[in-house]
């Protein structure tokens, strides 16, 4: 069984991969998210990550709480409550009253969580993104009543400029208040680098954890989109391709292509071990829309990089 890594000071240990959420409820219906769900923890991960906002961006879905909703039918119905650890995010938009980290607006979004979630408590609760309106002490002032109540157990911050995120972390554990245990930042083969050189060294200074979304970049680092005619295969194909298709990227899927051939193993478990055995990384979130896919995912906490892989894989981002 593949060991867990406690996520910074936090007191949850997790396995090297966490289940992203986002898909339940949106390109995963109910059935076919149980499934995966089911997949996930027969491969080993215990870690399953969400947000009220999840998805929020679909028409007919405006006000989110979708991905939360299934979720909770799946612990209810599976009895899964006591051995897997819920993480879910506030702070992005709900509507006009709803959005921020104001003390009242966490306090009303951890109910409303709870509720979809069918529980009482939330493993690791998370400032989605930075509200630069107040300051970094006041959601910090609403979690200690949370974690007080019981309603939570840690929190994490996500998308924190370097800045805020210091400024969050050295009022964190002083008057009372509690300090962030992780952050969540984009991070991945094809986009690196701005975590190595803004958050990386906070990250290591602190002893805070990192759970990286976008760790396949979208779907690209499957290897499953290398040309304009590929990008019909997703809902998603068009900001890949955008984003992606480009000599940068296509150099990586080459380096992807080599190692995952030289391991007998897939693209994408290649770069999700690439993460996995990053500087600073606890576990990266990946997600998956069948149960197929989650058990080649699970895979990857079984791969085993050398330093000449990670060199070449981490060459075509290096030259440019």
């Amino acid at each position: 069984m593949t060991a867990h890594r406690e996520l910074g000071h936090s007191g949850l240990h997790i396995a090297p991969l966490v289940l992203g959420g986002n898909v339940f409820g949106w390109t995963a219906d109910e059935k076919t998210s149980f499934a995966v769900l089911d997949a996930f923890v027969a491969g080993g991960g215990n870690a399953i990550d969400t947000a009220d906002v999840y998805s929020a961006w679909v028409p007919g879905h405006e006000g989110g709480g979708q991905s939360e909703t299934v979720l909770g039918k799946w612990l209810a119905q599976r009895g899964r409550r006591d051995d897997v650890l819920i993480f879910s995010k506030v702070g992005m938009e709900l509507g006009p009253d709803k959005k921020g980290l104001s003390k009242a607006r966490i306090k009303q979004a951890i109910e409303d969580s709870l509720r979809r979630l069918q529980t009482d408590y939330i493993d690791l609760y998370q400032s989605h993104q930075d509200d630069e309106s107040l300051p970094v002490t006041e959601p910090l002032e609403a979690y200690a009543e949370l974690l007080k109540e019981g309603k939570i157990r840690a929190i994490g911050a996500s998308n924190f400029k370097p800045a805020r995120l210091q400024a969050a972390l050295d009022a964190g554990g002083k008057n009372g208040l509690p300090r962030y245990e992780s952050l969540q930042p984009e991070y991945n083969l094809y986009a690196h680098e701005t975590f190595e050189h803004d958050d990386l060294p906070i990250v290591q200074a602190s002893g805070i954890g990192v759970i990286p979304y976008f760790g396949l970049a979208s779907g690209f680092l499957t290897g499953k989109y290398r040309s304009e005619a590929d990008l019909k295969k997703s809902q998603r194909g068009d900001g890949i391709g955008k984003k992606y298709l480009n000599n940068k990227g296509f150099q990586i899927l080459k380096a992807l292509d080599a190692v995952a051939d030289r391991h007998g193993v897939n693209q994408a478990q290649v770069a999700l071990a690439w993460l996995m055995q990053a500087p600073g990384i606890t576990a990266p979130i990946a997600s998956g829309t069948s149960p197929e896919q989650v058990q080649e995912l699970t895979k990857a906490m079984d791969v085993r990089l050398s330093a000449a892989d990670v060199a070449e894989l981490q060459a075509p981002t290096n030259a440019a």
